[in-house]
């Protein structure tokens, strides 16, 4: 999230209504904790797209001070969809209590008690510190299921269900009072909400195609099993597409503004190993010189790859091809200039194939700084999310793209640094 404002759930008598915490910070010599809200009112709101278009369009309230505050503003308004972990049911307390005193159970009383405790000292609530105070046997839950065993343990959870049916009310009228609802501008809103929808359609896309590829996959691994030893590399190295799907490496060209490279890619756990070594990309200026590297034994980071030993046996032989599919080509040189001209002026597949490559790469020397860059909290990132997700409801970056295109620029030259030309 952005710097520690935390987006959270409340369920209050009014229902499930969502807003934004921020956990103690320091500045100076002096500490904080906030929740968004302005004098006696915490601010809360029935949809994540209200909450979204109020951090856009707000600057009147206890959060704008906070260091993080212009991060947040400017996040996708998906993002700010509280997590499973930042849900608090207030109302249900009562009902946690009653049951019995599993870990799950207790794990989540104490996580709501905790934020009610937490509203009630950054409130300034009377009634919900007295609650608290008054009923100290409420710190047995941080001892988990093994405080509650046998019969003390029994007793003790008791005791706790009788602190809450006592004086449960009470706490959530307290908390009810102080939560408003401000107005909102209706058409950041609906910007919100189609941002929201294109995310969701978004993800569906992506199991979809997910759900596909593990289809794809099935039924590669039903046509040709690697571990068969009358499986004949140098064969199937004859048609190419079927040699380097078996073996599940990819060759790659990269079209650079000074040169063309090949090189090898694949993935393990979703996580992309290259032909290289401690986070540098070995490439060749020629197909054939890359076949003549791969015959020869050398020490990289391919060569932990199960299949690996297909492709080098092929290589030997005389056999391996290095055929790059379209969705294995990357071309660099223009993006820079293009994406300085606007979003109407970039070509959005080459686009997406650049930010694959780069955030590749990035991933493969544990470099954060690249995803960090292509943030859609950016400039940078929002352009390219937009660009790659076009929506007419969607604000859409502000010219000129000066500052953009130079943070594009930046990225380029940090990929190429990684390149080792063999």
């Amino acid at each position: 999230m952005a710097g520690d404002i935390v987006p959270i759930q409340l369920g209050l008598t009014d229902g499930d209504l969502v807003t934004l915490w921020a956990p103690r910070w320091r500045e100076g010599d002096d500490e904080w904790e906030a929740f968004l809200g302005h004098d006696e009112d915490l601010y809360a709101f029935e949809s994540v797209a209200e909450l979204a278009a109020f951090t856009r369009t707000n600057s009147d309230n206890d959060l704008v001070e906070h260091p993080s505050w212009s991060t947040l503003s400017a996040l996708g308004a998906s993002e700010l969809e509280p997590d499973e972990t930042h849900v608090y049911d207030l109302v249900g307390v009562p009902e946690l209590a009653a049951g019995d005193p599993d870990a799950l159970t207790i794990a989540e009383l104490e996580e709501t008690l905790e934020m009610v405790r937490t509203i009630g000292e950054v409130c300034e609530l009377e009634t919900v510190t007295k609650f608290f105070g008054g009923h100290p046997v409420l710190g047995a839950l941080s001892g988990g299921e093994n405080a509650f065993a046998g019969r003390e343990g029994e007793e003790l959870w008791i005791q706790i269900g009788t602190a809450v049916a006592g004086g449960w009310d009470d706490v959530l009228d307290a908390i009810d009072a102080i939560v408003a609802t401000p107005e909102v501008d209706q058409a950041a809103v609906s910007v919100a909400e189609a941002e929201i929808l294109a995310a969701e359609e978004n993800i569906v896309d992506a199991e979809d195609a997910a759900e596909e590829s593990d289809e794809d996959d099935e039924l590669e691994f039903m046509t040709v099993d690697l571990d068969d030893d009358t499986v004949d590399p140098i064969a199937l190295a004859a048609e190419d597409e079927s040699f380097w799907a078996s073996v599940g490496i990819d060759p790659i060209k990269i079209i650079t503004s000074g040169a063309v490279y090949y090189t090898l890619r694949c993935y393990l756990d979703d996580e992309p190993i290259f032909l290289g070594r401690s986070g540098r990309i070995l490439v060749f200026t020629s197909e054939r010189a890359l076949a003549r590297y791969l015959a020869d034994n050398h020490d990289h980071d391919l060569a932990q790859v199960s299949t690996y030993t297909d492709v080098q046996t092929a290589a030997v032989d005389g056999a391996l091809e290095i055929e790059v599919t379209d969705e294995n080509v990357y071309v660099l040189p223009g993006l820079a200039d293009d994406l300085a001209q606007g979003p109407k002026s970039v070509d959005a597949d080459q686009l997406d194939l650049a930010v694959e490559l780069f955030t590749d790469a990035a991933d493969y020397a544990d470099d954060e700084s690249t995803e960090q860059a292509l943030a859609a909290s950016t400039p940078l990132g929002w352009y390219v999310s937009y660009t790659l997700n076009p929506d007419p409801s969607r604000l859409a970056p502000n010219p000129p793209f000066d500052a953009e295109s130079e943070a594009w620029r930046a990225l380029e030259r940090e990929f190429e640094a990684r390149l080792r030309v063999e």
